[in-house]
């Protein structure tokens, strides 16, 4: 929320302006960390909603992030202080809303605050893993290191995730045109073609009489079907947001044939790449498994994740605490229960990863070579039976004349 303040420094001299924070309490101590008496401060309330609305498109790419995190690697290793390195990065950002949040660190820094406080004010740009990962770093004295874990981490999942997704807007796509054009023949192009070959008296063949049914159907209960479609569509969106919808729909991914081979590697992969990540940076395993519950975007694991923290919790090992679920592959549990035996589970982990990302873009591509056949095939045996349907009672009819 923005707070617009009036203020006297410590030189005397009268100052306003606004700061950005979750709450009151939060802005007034982030202004008193600067050295400020302040005189007013209240809510910026002007143009709630709309500005509500601009705040929408608030966005930081995960681009932006990775080539931010490798800048802060590079500076912090060559010595430069927190606060210059904000100020320089933030003077240098193209992105609006990135350089705001830099110019918001900086002042918070300015403050007094920690780099990973300062950092999880901005809960769009910053994950909780990204503050966690920060934060590390500072205990350690490595944050040189940890940003380029982060960057390189960043790099990773945003490869491998776009891929995959990317693996699926081909079909996707070609079955929605397949549908629109069926849709536009069905209710524009056979009704008028119907009427020729029930005015010719000859008889029609059932597969006809199947598209002809098909078509007086759309044209006319299509503005019903549409309705329920877009009425059920909207219900499956609000039922999806529900916890219950949320891990139905994850059940769903890692079920589909073909499909979901390439999902369950995707999570898996995040997983380990994930908790090998935290571990070299020195985070507690406890941390780990519920980090890594919160970021892994697939409500099946995270119940695992959740369910293993516990077991953890109580003294269990990880590959024991994983070991009870029909998800997590057998080779995944062996080799990290010979990495907790020989203390070096972080590397094991590191080699889960870059087996799981080598086998999700195996999948990949064999899913595209798969599917293009198939779709091929597919919408050649569709165009053809529409087209037969209609074509040859017309060609019985021009031969009958």
């Amino acid at each position: 929320m923005l707070f617009n303040y009036k203020a006297i420094d410590q030189d005397g001299g009268e100052k306003q302006g606004s700061i950005d924070a979750i709450n009151l309490d939060v802005a007034i101590a982030s202004l008193q960390r600067r050295g400020f008496v302040i005189s007013s401060i209240k809510g910026d309330e002007e143009g709630g909603i709309f500005k509500r609305n601009l705040s929408f498109f608030d966005r930081v790419s995960n681009k932006d992030v990775v080539i931010l995190s490798r800048q802060m690697a590079t500076l912090f290793e060559a010595q430069v202080s927190a606060l210059r390195v904000f100020r320089l990065l933030s003077a240098e950002t193209e992105n609006a809303f990135l350089r705001k949040t830099l110019e918001e660190v900086s002042s918070d820094l300015q403050g007094g605050s920690s780099i990973s406080n300062a950092l999880a004010k901005h809960p769009k740009v910053f994950s909780e893993f990204y503050i966690n990962m920060v934060k590390s770093g500072e205990e350690s004295g490595r944050l040189d290191e940890t940003f380029l874990y982060l960057a390189d981490y960043l790099d990773r999942t945003y490869e491998v995730s776009s891929k995959a997704r990317n693996a699926l807007i081909y079909p996707a796509f070609v079955v929605f045109t397949f549908i629109t054009v069926m849709v536009l023949m069905l209710t524009l192009v056979i009704p008028k073609i119907s009427g020729i070959l029930k005015e010719s008296g000859q008889t029609i063949p059932i597969y006809t009489e199947v598209i002809l049914g098909i078509s007086d159907f759309f044209v006319n209960y299509g503005l019903i079907l549409a309705a329920i479609v877009v009425i059920g569509s909207f219900f499956l969106w609000r039922f999806i947001q529900t916890d219950a919808g949320r891990l139905s729909l994850d059940r769903f991914k890692i079920s589909i044939p073909f499909v979901s081979v390439l999902y369950k590697k995707l999570y898996l992969a995040r997983i380990s790449d994930n908790m090998n990540t935290m571990l070299l940076s020195g985070i507690p395993m406890i941390r780990v498994l519920e980090l890594t519950s919160s970021v892994i975007d697939n409500q099946v694991y995270k119940n695992i994740l959740e369910n293993a923290l516990e077991l953890v919790k109580g003294g269990s090992s990880v590959s024991e605490a994983l070991s009870r679920n029909n998800e997590i592959p057998g080779i995944m549990i062996q080799m990290m229960k010979i990495g907790e035996e020989t203390g070096e589970l972080g590397n094991i982990l590191k080699t889960l990863a870059k087996f799981y990302t080598r086998e999700v873009n195996n999948a990949v591509d064999t899913l595209v070579d798969l599917i293009e056949p198939v779709m091929i095939v597919m919408l050649g045996l569709g165009v053809g039976f529409l087209l037969a349907a209609v074509l040859i009672p017309i060609y019985n009819i021009s031969a009958g004349i």
